[in-house]
């Protein structure tokens, strides 16, 4: 019960932000014009469930999906050669702060115009942009090891693999999971800001296709259910990320 009680607590701001939504748009403070009440949105979320919901659902999903897991393997990949290789970290660091700071919007239009205007488009987008954050991740993790650590490995005999394997990625998985966790979120941005503009089905065509149609409250409903989509997979990966690391809890009680 007490847990309960602190999984409803720790979410009231939400609750709260629903309940302004509603009070601020029926007492007329903004125009339903510009903002549909949550129980118009609520009401038309329900129908959306009837509709092709779920197809345009499953096309997102999909695209983020495939590109965040190419991004997640390359990012980890290139962070490690990073941090144990000089002349790859030459090769690659002025890309990656170069690429970094840019919107990564703005590649848009290069994507549909490299690579037209199907799926891949979008999945180059979004693997993009959920690259670096692992990349930089991983690397600064790596870099960050005790040097202590790999010392001890290499007079034990460890070769590099075992040192990669056994000393450099449990050391710095705590850092790398951070850094999915920041491309997570930024694939959900991502993939929206891509199906706006360069899709005929998924979430984002969703939400552009009810704007132009003027049925607002139906649009809000879709901004909700891609919202909590994204929430969902923050919560769940959280949840992830715990149990992985919960050797190092372990670890640490066992040393104390």
């Amino acid at each position: 019960m007490n847990v309960l009680a602190a999984g409803i607590w720790r979410y009231t701001p939400l609750l709260l932000l629903a309940l302004l939504w509603e009070a601020v748009t029926r007492a007329g403070w903004i125009s339903e014009l510009s903002l549909p009440p949550l129980s118009h949105v609520l009401v038309e979320l329900k129908g959306l469930f009837g509709s092709d919901l779920w197809m345009h659902t499953s096309a997102s999903l999909t695209r983020g999906g495939i590109a965040l897991a190419c991004a997640i393997a390359a990012g980890i990949t290139a962070g490690l050669a990073m941090a144990r290789y000089t002349p790859v970290r030459i090769l690659l660091n002025p890309l990656m702060q170069a690429l970094y700071p840019m919107p990564k919007s703005a590649l848009i239009p290069l994507t549909i115009m490299w690579i037209g205007l199907g799926d891949a488009s979008k999945i180059t987008l979004i693997f993009i942009g959920c690259l670096l954050p692992v990349v930089v991740s991983t690397y600064n993790a790596a870099r960050g090891v005790d040097e202590i650590l790999l010392w001890s490995a290499r007079g034990l005999g460890a070769r590099e693999g075992e040192i990669l394997r056994e000393v450099i990625l449990p050391a710095a998985l705590p850092e790398i999971l951070n850094g999915i966790r920041t491309s997570l979120a930024l694939s959900f941005i991502l993939l929206v800001a891509g199906e706006l503009i360069i899709a005929n089905n998924g979430i984002g065509f969703l939400i552009d296709t009810l704007g132009e149609d003027g049925d607002l409250a139906a649009m809000f409903a879709a901004v909700v259910v891609i919202s909590l989509i994204g929430f969902l997979a923050d919560r769940l990966f959280v949840l992830f990320i715990q149990r992985v690391l919960r050797w190092r809890e372990s670890q640490g009680e066992a040393q104390a």
